[in-house]
């Protein structure tokens, strides 16, 4: 792998001063080089080259299991241990993911709706349970403030909205959304935090006119939606902690094409037998 750390680098640096670093004679990297690459080698570098594709198209968020998962969908014969060696050798590593922090706030003097959900993540089918919250992106022309509404069933974002403006109009239209397009049937558990946008007269009158069952989480336990939050932990680790926004706009068309583009139709989740939300869907109702 050093003959092979050269050869990629030697257009950046001196062989010489390669060959220096690593303790090896530039006579014995020459004579490497004119070799013929074998089979094994040559092989691996197109696996490599693969792998480069997918961890750039993933928005470097795969390990080496997801990986090898979507290689294997598209057609590239490769063990998972051969993945994962050669994505450690070429210094391959999925982003770190960073701690969320707490954006809405609890609205005084109103009492919250009970814990139904009870961190019962686990539902036998689509819109039985949907869990929101929001978050905020910065933008060289201030926050943009993000909606969603998730399916327990996929894990799909079935809602969404974003806004300068962090009322309950921004929830609202993220609840608006996700009715139009799935229409569930009266009974599905609407699970949130405790924040003052959900806990609105408008919004919770919006619940109860759909025959929705709200369901808020304890004050200050975001383990209680943990779904919701641990989506937004992959949207700040794999698309906003490393980029910034000139404007909302640039943002809005940024985090639009995560969602409905990458994140439901394209994302490999562990917990979805390494599917896509829309796949997931797709394979159980062929099933």
């Amino acid at each position: 792998m050093k003959y092979g750390f050269i050869r990629a680098h030697q257009d950046r640096f001196k062989v010489a001063r390669m060959c220096q670093a690593f303790e090896i004679s530039r006579s014995g990297y020459y004579g490497w080089r004119e070799r013929k690459e074998s089979k094994r080698a040559e092989a691996n570098r197109t696996v490599l080259t693969e792998i480069h594709k997918v961890h750039e198209q993933s928005k470097q968020a795969y390990g080496a299991v997801k990986t090898w998962r979507e290689l294997i969908a598209q057609g590239i014969a490769c063990g998972r241990h051969r993945v994962a060696r050669l994505r450690k050798e070429a210094g391959i590593e999925a982003r770190r993911k960073r701690r969320f922090r707490i954006t809405t706030q609890s609205r005084m003097g109103v009492v919250a709706a009970d814990n139904k959900l009870n961190r019962n993540f686990e539902v036998g089918c689509t819109n039985r349970a949907w869990v929101g919250d929001i978050t905020f992106l910065a933008t060289a022309a201030g926050w943009l403030y993000l909606a969603v509404l998730i399916d327990l069933y996929s894990r799909k974002v079935v809602g969404w909205a974003m806004s300068e403006r962090i009322d309950q109009q921004l929830v609202i239209e993220a609840l608006n959304m996700a009715l139009l397009q799935y229409r569930p049937e009266p009974g599905l558990i609407h699970h949130t935090d405790q924040g003052r946008q959900y806990s609105s007269t408008a919004y919770v009158e919006m619940l109860k006119r759909h025959g929705m069952v709200q369901s808020m989480s304890r004050r200050g336990n975001c383990y209680d939606n943990a779904v919701a939050e641990s989506f937004f932990s992959s949207l700040k680790n794999e698309l906003v902690h490393h980029r910034s926004f000139k404007n909302r706009d640039e943002a809005r068309t940024a985090i639009f094409e995560y969602i409905e583009v990458f994140y439901n139709r394209q994302r490999r989740h562990q917990s979805l037998d390494y599917l896509s939300p829309l796949d997931y869907e797709r394979s159980r109702a062929v099933a």
